[in-house]
């Protein structure tokens, strides 16, 4: 008999799949790298801004030392961006981070933390991390049932997941609605509103979650610098709340989690407005250029708020892995959503207009 180490919960996990790499698609099935399309992980199609990068360069000078744990200048951007004291900021290796920070802090074995089907993955991964009991309520619309998860609330909730926008499926949840729901959520439980696509509203849909935050304690706001920011391969989001949530978070995250280049580039593209209009310009007119083809070959989607479209490639359960393995072979890589349940459909990142025009012929080549 072998020996078993750790808890079972942590044994059951399934270890969390991004997607593919474009060198590794590039070995699979011998394709050029250069030539490879990745519309898979919903990152920015400019890159980084410019200005990042020269703030990156700058900071490779002090490299050999450790970064800042407190990250003061990129609270203080953040305090300035935001108008909250620093206090109320905790920084994150992403806002992955964020999410995994909140569930240790509020979350024991035996509780529970609640979430909506079809939403990010990471909130199942971190529930069963702690050993704690899932509560999922079914979507609606392939959203948020806020009044079910109003309903769903147990005794032993201490912690809920909203994403808005939610992925993988892009839907929204309009601020009256959000705002509701905050106002019958016992005042004991954390909610983690996880907003790493609100850069990409348009701005009759924005509204102001940080004045929530003042109005509610329990409230924790989680943003990322993956998206519309242009800065995934640095890893860095952060939490906003008031102290009486921040100062768990900042007990027990790791002291340098987020590391100097990170925290430069961090500061300089918050400021960078230029880059983010130009970023949800961009987005706005690939989505359009997206749904367009959808609608011409009848093909169902959701309507997104993202950066990505959840698309349904066929009525049989293989379809969406089928699709996805002949798109690979063509050198582009997309998201299947199998996962989630959702074995009919792909998730698509919005890119640059050549990369969905790629995307959209190599499509109408495979269901024609």
């Amino acid at each position: 008999m072998s020996i078993q180490f750790g808890p079972e919960y942590v044994r059951a996990i399934a270890p969390y799949q991004g997607g593919k790499p474009i060198a590794e698609v590039a070995r699979e099935f011998g394709l050029d790298e250069a030539k490879i399309i990745k519309l898979a992980s919903n990152e920015n199609p400019l890159g980084m801004p410019e200005s990042a990068r020269l703030a990156m360069q700058k900071a490779v000078a002090d490299i050999g030392r450790y970064p800042d744990a407190n990250g003061f200048d990129l609270k203080a951007a953040i305090t300035a961006k935001y108008d909250v004291p620093a206090e109320w900021i905790t920084l994150g290796n992403g806002s992955n981070d964020i999410l995994e920070l909140a569930t240790h802090a509020f979350v024991q074995a035996g509780q529970a933390a609640m979430y909506a089907e079809y939403s990010f993955v990471v909130y199942a991964l971190a529930t069963q991390a702690v050993g704690a009991r899932a509560i999922v309520v079914k979507a609606k619309d392939y959203g948020h049932d806020l009044e079910a998860m109003a309903n769903a609330i147990t005794a032993d909730t201490k912690l809920i997941f909203i994403a808005n926008p939610n992925n993988p499926t892009g839907s929204f949840i309009p601020a009256a609605e959000l705002e509701a729901f905050l106002a019958r959520v016992p005042p004991q439980i954390v909610v983690v509103l996880d907003e790493a696509y609100n850069e990409y509203l348009p701005p009759e849909l924005q509204y102001e979650s940080i004045a929530w935050v003042r109005k509610y304690p329990n409230l924790l706001v989680s943003r990322t610098m993956s998206k519309a920011y242009g800065l995934a391969g640095l890893r860095i989001g952060f939490g906003i709340a008031q102290p009486v949530i921040t100062d768990l978070l900042n007990r027990i995250r790791q002291p340098f989690n987020v590391n100097s280049l990170a925290q430069a580039a961090a500061v300089a593209a918050l400021n960078d407005t230029e880059f983010l209009q130009r970023s949800a310009q961009l987005n706005r007119d690939g989505y359009r250029q997206l749904t367009q083809t959808f609608d011409e070959l009848g093909l169902e989607y959701v309507p997104s708020f993202g950066n990505f479209v959840m698309v349904k490639v066929g009525a049989d359960e293989g379809a969406g892995a089928r699709v996805n393995l002949a798109l690979l072979k063509q050198g582009i890589i997309v998201r299947p959503v199998a996962n989630y349940g959702l074995p009919q459909w792909l998730r698509v990142t919005i890119g640059l207009p050549q990369e969905n025009a790629a995307f959209i012929a190599a499509l109408k080549k495979l269901l024609a």
